[in-house]
């Protein structure tokens, strides 16, 4: 879906906090050397900061663009493989993990089966990890601005997606408690988050608005419309747009 604009995507999207990292790992306990299995691994983003803290990562991600991206940042990391496929089909030849994580892509996977193919993939007690970013839209001072150009651009969008700046959605839209009760699979469930900051001008903000499916879908004249709207509101503020982030990890362990 994103393939034809994985290396936008890379550029723009924002990667995750550390502190994040660093608690997944110290809550999975996986031994040094024993490979942890990411589902979704896009660009990379968070295959590279779990392989720099030394972990070896087999990434799974169906896009062959995205891949291709994650390869080149993956480089430096020889215990990183990653493997062309989407986590439904993945023959994963028996083998069993302490950690299987998901950065912001755990949603795409068929909600009838993800939990069934992540218990299978985990050994008992393992670590399920899933977490999204999400813009804390209500703490940001252009806000105001950015719902003008939306509304005299593309009035007819529905703010749907977590970046419109008129969502009013709450940030925390996935019930997770409810979610693994509803499931035999895991239990032992937890919801930690982590508030923080990311700095775009107004060239890169329009370009990460680029990657979003609702945005691609616009017809081009009215696509431009907007990205061009939006880099002047922000260019009006200053330059800089300083997003508040949100970032929700899910946790679970395998029955």
């Amino acid at each position: 879906m994103f393939g034809e604009v994985a290396e936008i995507y890379d550029a723009n999207r924002p990667s995750y906090p550390e502190q994040l990292v660093d608690d997944v790992l110290e809550l999975a306990q996986v031994e040094d050397g024993v490979p942890i299995l990411e589902v979704g691994a896009g660009t990379g983003k968070a295959t590279v900061l779990f392989a720099a803290r030394g972990a070896s990562v087999l990434a799974i991600e169906p896009s062959p663009e995205m891949a291709a991206v994650a390869r080149r940042n993956c480089s430096a990391y020889p215990q990183v493989e990653l493997i062309e496929s989407d986590f439904e089909h993945w023959d994963r030849a028996g083998r069993e993990f302490g950690l299987l994580y998901s950065a912001q892509a755990w949603h795409w996977i068929d909600p009838e089966r993800r939990y069934t193919y992540a218990r299978a993939a985990l050994q008992p007690s393992g670590l399920l990890a899933a977490f999204w970013n999400r813009p804390a839209w209500g703490e940001s001072s252009i806000r105001d601005s950015l719902r003008a150009v939306y509304r005299e651009v593309v009035p007819d969008l529905p703010p749907a997606g977590p970046l419109h700046p008129a969502n009013e959605a709450p940030l925390d839209r996935e019930d997770w408690d409810a979610e693994i009760a509803a499931v035999s699979e895991f239990d032992r469930q937890e919801v930690r988050r982590y508030d923080w900051t990311i700095d775009y001008s107004a060239d890169e903000f329009a370009r990460l608005l680029a990657t979003l499916s609702e945005i691609r879908l616009l017809d081009p004249p009215c696509r431009d419309a907007l990205l061009a709207g939006v880099r002047h509101a922000i260019v009006e503020h200053g330059g800089t747009l300083t997003m508040p982030m949100r970032t929700k990890l899910c946790l679970a362990r395998a029955v």
